[in-house]
C-alpha cells in the first residue's frame, strides 16, 4: 500500500470527474442486500438510497449525503465470489473492453448503459481478478475521499507483479512504480505522478480459495476500535491489526466473507 489522492475532499467541493484509469468507484455484490446495510451502515455510518437495477437490485452507500460505494444483490442462480471490486474511469468503455480482450483479459457483464448514470462493464485481468470499468454520465463515482468511511486505496493481490502490471498499464495508461526489494514483489501504479493503486505479488501465499482478487483500503479513524466494532457486527479478521509505513491496517472480512482493509492514516 502506499499513499494516494482522491479527486475530490471533504470540504463541500463538488466531485470532480474522474481522470481515465483512476479508480472512481467500488461495488459489492452480494446474497444478502439488508443484512450487508445493516452491516456497513453500523462500521461507516453509510447511509443507502436506491441506484440503477439493469443488473438486480442496488443501493448507492452515501456519508453526509455523498456517494462512496455500491452494493447490490446477486441473483440467486448465480454462485459467484462475494467482492468488493473496484472500478476504474474510462471515456469510452466499449473501447476499453476491447483492449482488456486483445490483452488477454476477459468481459463477464456489458458494457452497457445503467440508465442515466453512465456505461459500466465487468471485466477480469489475464489472472482471473474482477475489476470494472465506468464511462461516467450522471454519475461520476465516489464523491468523496479522504475522510473515515471512505475507500483509501486499492490493492491486486495476485501470483507475480510483471505481467499483470504491464496488463492495466495496456488498458488504463499507468505509469509503473516499482518496488526495488529481492523480497517484496510490488508495483505502485501512477497517474500524473500520482499513485492511484498498486499491485502486490504474493505467490503461493495467495488464497487457494480466492486466486488474484483486488482488495480495498477503507479509512477509519481508530483501526483497534473499527476492529472491535467489525467483530461485533459479525465480520471476522483475516491479518490482525499491524503497523506499516502508510498507517495501521488490518485485513478483515465481512459477514458474507467479502475481504477488504481497514487502515488508519498516520497523524
Amino acid at each position: 500500500m502506499t499513499d494516494a489522492r482522491g479527486s475530490a475532499g471533504p470540504n463541500g467541493d463538488p466531485p470532480a470527474r474522474h481522470v481515465p484509469g483512476a479508480p472512481c468507484w467500488v461495488s459489492l455484490m452480494v446474497h444478502g442486500l439488508d443484512a450487508t446495510e445493516e452491516f456497513y451502515g453500523a462500521l461507516f455510518g453509510w447511509e443507502f438510497q436506491p441506484g440503477p437495477q439493469q443488473l438486480g437490485p442496488y443501493v448507492r452507500a452515501l456519508l453526509d449525503g455523498r456517494e462512496v460505494a455500491g452494493l447490490g444483490r446477486l441473483p440467486p442462480d448465480r454462485h459467484l465470489p462475494i467482492a468488493w471490486t473496484p472500478y476504474f474511469a474510462s471515456r469510452n468503455a466499449d473501447l476499453t473492453a476491447e483492449t482488456v480482450r486483445s490483452r488477454g483479459g476477459t468481459i463477464g457483464v456489458g458494457p452497457l448503459d445503467a440508465a442515466d448514470a453512465g456505461r459500466l462493464a465487468i471485466c477480469s485481468d489475464p489472472s482471473g481478478a474482477v475489476f470494472g470499468i465506468w464511462q461516467a454520465a450522471a454519475h461520476l463515482g465516489t464523491a468523496v475521499s479522504g475522510v473515515p468511511g471512505t475507500p483509501a486505496w486499492n490493492e491486486l493481490l495476485t501470483f507475480e507483479s510483471a505481467s499483470v502490471a504491464k496488463f492495466y498499464r495496456t488498458v488504463f495508461g499507468y505509469e509503473e512504480e516499482p518496488v526495488v526489494s529481492a523480497d517484496f514483489d510490488y508495483v505502485a501504479l501512477h497517474l500524473g505522478g500520482e499513485p492511484v493503486a498498486g499491485i502486490h505479488g504474493v505467490g503461493h501465499a495467495l488464497p487457494r480459495d480466492r486466486g488474484p482478487h483486488w482488495v480495498t483500503y477503507f479509512q477509519v479513524a481508530d483501526v483497534d476500535d473499527a476492529v472491535d466494532h467489525l467483530l461485533h457486527l459479525g465480520g471476522q479478521v483475516l491479518k490482525p491489526v499491524h503497523d506499516t509505513a502508510h498507517g495501521r491496517v488490518a485485513g478483515v472480512a465481512d459477514p458474507e466473507g467479502a475481504r477488504f482493509a481497514l487502515v488508519q492514516r498516520p497523524d
